[in-house]
């Protein structure tokens, strides 16, 4: 090929491809109905921009392109039928988040098979860019939004503190005396995270400097976005102690997040100025980051057909049969197992006496729950225990269960000690009863927790090997319900914890014959 040489496509090439892309389409298609309606909430709402932007990266390296033939690539077939069973794993565990991810796996096994290694190498950054446009999983979610309430909620103290302001930090809620602001979910600063990741990735795809550089501009986005939304929260602080409560609601909150995100993208431009600075050869900002088209092509350049390669052919068959699995796989209605409410649980229970409680309105929204036992229990010798216990019918369209070492914190609990034992005389579906077990302390309070997740005749203590068999269930027994236990029994400061884990291990072997009935297995 001569140097000024340039490839071609004909309208079989275009034809084909969108053979390709309407049938990756067709298999995907709920899994892709459910992102969309994600990018109707504030968190995700910047991936309606992000497919026309890696558009746009690709339409930057089109001449570049140009000067590359097309290249069978068997390996990015292996990718495609990889994506595709990633599809089948979701499909059939009704699990959205896989099935995305299995569209964007597939595509890039597309895109393989027909450009090569070196085309597809060209527009990998594109590619890459459409990951932010896939929602987080749940838990991952969740996780992150409650460690953000927590960091969020003391640096904005600190931030009240520097106005001389007399404040008090109880986990997420701030106590201004005459005020309490709560740090709900909404003010964990991942509606700024998730937007400003994703301009931070664009930024050092645009950026014309060192990788290291491209990687610092790309990370600083996460202390960024933590740093801004906690001045964010001490500055209403600020204004809520001086102007009253309505400084934290209504349109001056909502703009107060506007300015905030807008102080966050021009903190981006200022690394970026400063990046450009730093350089044996300094540019100025405005060719360190331009925004150009693609190189002009040569005049009078050669102009030759590119043949489609095999590899790209052979995908289409391949995607031709998962779209009939996808119309024959029956859509699959979740089991629900039966089960007893926990308003039938027992009160009195050996003896041990129990009142009932109940939680917030606000609780019951932010856990998503679909039944739940409260109840205080006392026995003769003045033993005190707290159950609570937290059942989900099914935890896959963005129900799922809290875990009390995520949860405990944001209520201004620390964690004195944390490990793992078994439950003498106790045993699920065979097996000893093992729990968490946890020491909190909040002031001179403090509580003895026990937890564990039992789930679908499972008992279990790690979070992940939770997630883990919730896949496992939804693929082969389509089933996802589930349930959080958790003891809690008041210590005094003095107090050993020895005879308090007695009456823990006591109470858990008593109450786990009943559970059977109320936590299907």
């Amino acid at each position: 090929m001569p140097a000024a040489g340039l490839w071609c496509w004909k309208i079989e090439h275009w034809a084909l491809l969108a053979l390709a892309c309407a049938l990756m389409v067709g298999v995907f298609w709920d899994g892709l109905i459910r992102m969309v309606e994600a990018w109707e909430t504030e968190e995700y709402s910047h991936g309606y921009m992000l497919p026309f932007v890696a558009g746009f990266l690709v339409w930057q390296r089109s001449s570049a392109l140009a000067r590359l033939p097309l290249q069978r690539n068997w390996a990015g077939v292996l990718v495609t039928l990889a994506g595709l069973l990633i599809y089948i794993a979701g499909e059939l565990g009704t699990l959205y988040t896989v099935v995305q991810y299995g569209f964007l796996v597939t595509l890039g096994g597309v895109l393989m098979a027909w450009l090569g290694w070196r085309a597809f190498w060209l527009i990998f950054p594109a590619y890459l860019l459409l990951f932010f446009t896939v929602p987080l999983p749940n838990f991952l979610y969740n996780n992150l939004s409650a460690e953000l309430q927590l960091i969020s909620s003391q640096i904005g103290v600190a931030v009240i503190r520097l106005f001389q302001v007399p404040v008090f930090l109880e986990g997420n809620v701030i106590d201004l005396g005459t005020y309490q602001l709560q740090v709900v979910e909404a003010c964990s600063g991942l509606r700024y995270l998730f937007p400003l990741t994703a301009l931070g990735y664009i930024a050092a795809v645009l950026f014309k400097g060192a990788l290291w550089k491209k990687l610092v501009l790309f990370l600083s986005t996460i202390p960024i976005t933590v740093f801004m939304n906690s001045f964010r929260i001490g500055m209403i602080g600020v204004l809520v102690n001086y102007g009253g409560v309505e400084q934290a609601e209504g349109f001056l909150h909502d703009f107060e997040g506007w300015v905030i995100f807008m102080a966050c993208t021009a903190l981006l431009v200022l690394e970026m100025w400063l990046l450009a600075k730093i350089s044996p050869k300094p540019m100025p900002l405005a060719e360190a980051f331009a925004i150009e088209g693609p190189e002009p092509l040569p005049a009078g350049a050669e102009r030759r057909t590119r043949p489609i390669p095999k590899s790209a052919v052979a995908v289409i068959p391949l995607l031709l049969v998962f779209l009939g699995l996808s119309l024959v796989i029956p859509d699959r209605d979740e089991l629900i197992p039966e089960r007893v409410d926990f308003i039938f649980f027992p009160r009195d229970i050996g003896e041990w006496r129990g009142r009932n409680d109940r939680l917030e309105q606000r609780f019951i929204d932010t856990l998503k729950l679909n039944d739940y036992l409260l109840v205080d229990y006392r026995n003769a010798s003045g033993d005190s225990v707290n159950l609570y216990i937290a059942y989900y019918a099914s935890q896959r369209k963005g129900a799922s269960v809290h875990s009390p070492k995520t949860c405990l914190p944001g209520g201004g609990w620390q964690i004195k000690e944390f490990s793992q034992r078994e439950v003498p005389g106790a045993d699920v579906a065979g097996e000893p009863l093992r729990v968490n077990r946890s020491l909190i302390q909040i002031g001179d309070e403090r509580l003895l927790v026990y937890y564990w997740f039992q789930q679908r005749g499972r008992v279990m203590t790690n979070e992940y090997a939770v997630k883990w068999f919730l896949l496992w269930d939804a693929l082969t027994r389509n089933r996802t319900d589930g349930a959080l236990v958790r003891l809690t029994t008041p210590l005094d400061v003095e107090e050993e914890a020895a005879e308090k884990d007695e009456v823990l291990a006591d109470f858990a072997s008593l109450i786990e014959r009943q559970l059977g009935r109320f936590i299907p297995e």
